[in-house]
């Protein structure tokens, strides 16, 4: 799989195309998947790379900037009533329109985290196979569509270096960086937290940040290696997929994602049009994609990653939260 998804950076590489450490994995591993070649990621390794992630929003989050945060209410207080729409919209559609039942069709359409739904979904019962599919075509078709967005509309550099050079920054500040990125993580997995591989570490440098300790993003290849084994994740989703599933759970995950794309960006023009968030910050922040991969576009593209964070983690806790309710009312 690493070859698969190297190839895939190369190539992109050679056709001058954009994200190459993160689209080149991506499109790399979801052809071989459709090829039938076997792929499976490797969980402990894909959670530290994520904890990269975590470090550099953290290494942002400096006093003057999470004084901006009380100011984000009014779009966080709309994160749940778009999760309320979304379900409203995507449990009917795979009921009525794909034929899956109650409880599957519910936790597909849910717009958690890939791994919250498919262990929330397996305990009430859902086909995990199914939702597995379904969620990894929302993420593939969001990470995928939204860099060109992004280009197209707001004029994005998709080249902008995420970090500098590790040759550049101090080797003991990188040495705390590499600390707070473990440190956080299993800190926040002993106390139960969502997210622990990017939440963990964001909190414990954002600390560090604020008391001067840290002055830097993590290298840029770093960053680079993260957006890798995430784009790998991705497609490798694809793994072991049948011409049955593409016909059912495919195209039902394309017809869902189209029906995503209307309303997020009915809400994005309403938090633009009203003022409370320029444009491309709204699509990062709204947009119902995985955490990690909405956030490697924000530090790419030098996107308000306080902005985008929040509402992220704002709509997987709403989602958590209403899923033991879920289960009970679907009973």
């Amino acid at each position: 799989m690493l070859l698969v998804a190297g190839l895939g950076v190369a190539a992109f590489h050679a056709a001058s195309l954009p994200l190459p450490w993160l689209l080149g994995p991506i499109f790399a591993c979801l052809g071989a998947a459709f090829l039938g070649v076997p792929m499976k990621g490797v969980k402990p390794l894909n959670d530290a790379m994520r904890t990269i992630l975590g470090v550099a929003v953290g290494a942002t989050l400096t006093p003057a900037i999470l004084g901006t945060i009380p100011a984000m209410w009014p779009t966080l207080a709309m994160v749940p009533v778009m999760v309320l729409a979304i379900g409203l919209l995507g449990v009917p559609f795979f009921r009525r329109v794909c034929g899956y039942d109650p409880v599957t069709a519910y936790y597909a359409a849910m717009p958690g985290g890939l791994q919250d739904m498919l262990v929330f979904g397996e305990e009430a019962g859902a086909n995990v196979r199914t939702l597995s599919l379904i969620h990894a075509t929302r993420v593939a078709v969001i990470v995928v569509a939204l860099p060109f967005l992004l280009s197209w509309v707001w004029g994005a550099s998709l080249d902008r270096p995420p970090g500098a050079p590790a040759a550049t920054l101090p080797w003991s500040e990188m040495a705390i960086m590499a600390f707070a990125a473990i440190a956080g993580w299993k800190g926040a997995q002993a106390l139960g937290m969502f997210g622990a591989s990017i939440l963990g570490p964001l909190i414990l440098t954002a600390a560090l940040t604020i008391t001067g300790v840290i002055q830097h993003r993590p290298p840029v290849e770093a960053i680079w290696a993260a957006q890798f084994f995430i784009g790998m994740t991705v497609g490798a989703k694809y793994a072991g997929i049948t011409w049955a599933e593409v016909r059912r759970d495919l195209v039902a995950g394309l017809g869902f994602c189209a029906l995503l794309v209307v309303l997020t960006l009915a809400v994005v023009e309403l938090v633009y049009t009203t003022g409370l968030a320029p444009g491309m910050e709204a699509v990062l922040a709204f947009a119902p994609g995985g955490q990690a991969e909405l956030v490697v576009l924000a530090l790419i593209v030098g996107a308000d990653t306080a902005f985008v964070v929040a509402h992220h983690v704002l709509r997987i806790f709403v989602v958590i939260l209403g899923a033991p309710v879920a289960v009970r009312w679907l009973k």
